[in-house]
């Protein structure tokens, strides 16, 4: 087969500004399964990448990506961790993009909602399919009507919010309207200082990139007001340590550099959500 056939192949998307950033921990993972020993073993990332017309070098290179990897680890372990107590539990993935979490930590009883927008959740279709326990759901968090549809699974429930939030200057609301309706529930996601998030506009800038992040948080503890209580919290420079002494060595020398001289770069909290009061 001939490049030009090649290229007539590829998926060529459409979609939003913000929604186009999936492309960025979707590279990075692809790059990474390239290496001798990579973070996240991720062989789907690589299909998915040579089917798809989209301009490789402007996501996932550099900091960025690693950035990208090591907290997308994070939250692989988090989820993994909860579904080794609760196997049938269900977890929902907000802003679920082209990942393949379910891939790497699901198992035959686990219950999962992949989220995103219509535009996304129709790329999506592409790659993956619906099954008894698994279902796409195409629709913007900013509203109510995918409630129902994580309802139909059962609880104990974990909402995974990777790589979303920051563009969202409703971010509070989010967690607040999820932390309603879901008692006892738990919600991991990151966030980024006021500091990181200006560093991020000159970035998108350089890189003629339109999606822009809307929401910073210096202190995710904060947050406990809306109704929740911390549970554990890592960064991209300072990773949970069952993790830590996963990584490939070059990670394990060159995070605590890059932990004194950048900070903590992405920080990733699991919060849970306190029970319902009693009547």
């Amino acid at each position: 087969m001939g490049c030009n056939e090649e290229m007539a192949d590829q998926v060529r998307p459409e979609l939003g500004a913000v929604q186009e950033t999936l492309f960025i921990p979707l590279a990075a993972r692809a790059r990474d399964m390239r290496r001798r020993r990579p973070v996240i073993r991720d062989p789907r990332a690589a299909e998915i990448v040579a089917s798809i017309d989209f301009d490789a070098a402007k996501y996932g290179r550099g900091w960025g990506g690693r950035v990208a990897v090591l907290r997308t680890a994070i939250f692989d372990s988090w989820v993994g961790d909860f579904l080794v107590q609760h196997p049938g539990g269900t977890v929902v993935e907000i802003g679920t993009g082209l990942n393949s979490r379910f891939e790497r930590a699901g198992n035959a009883q686990t219950h999962w909602i992949d989220l995103d927008l219509p535009d996304t959740i129709e790329l999506r279709r592409r790659f993956y399919a619906d099954s008894e326990h698994r279902r796409m759901v195409a629709a913007s968090v900013l509203d109510d009507d995918w409630l129902p549809a994580v309802r139909e699974f059962p609880a104990p429930y974990f909402f995974v919010i990777e790589g979303v939030l920051a563009y969202l200057e409703q971010a509070p609301r989010v967690i607040a309207g999820i932390a309603q309706n879901f008692p006892g529930a738990l919600i991991a996601f990151d966030s980024y200082s006021e500091r990181v998030l200006e560093q991020q506009h000159r970035l998108a800038a350089r890189k003629n990139m339109d999606a822009m992040w809307e929401w910073s948080c210096d202190d995710p503890r904060t947050l406990e007001s809306l109704g929740l209580d911390l549970v554990k919290q890592a960064t991209v420079t300072r990773p949970p340590t069952a993790l830590s002494e996963q990584l490939p060595l070059r990670y394990r020398l060159l995070l605590p550099l890059a932990a004194r001289i950048a900070g903590d770069l992405a920080t990733v909290t699991l919060f849970q959500v306190r029970p319902a009061p009693s009547t």
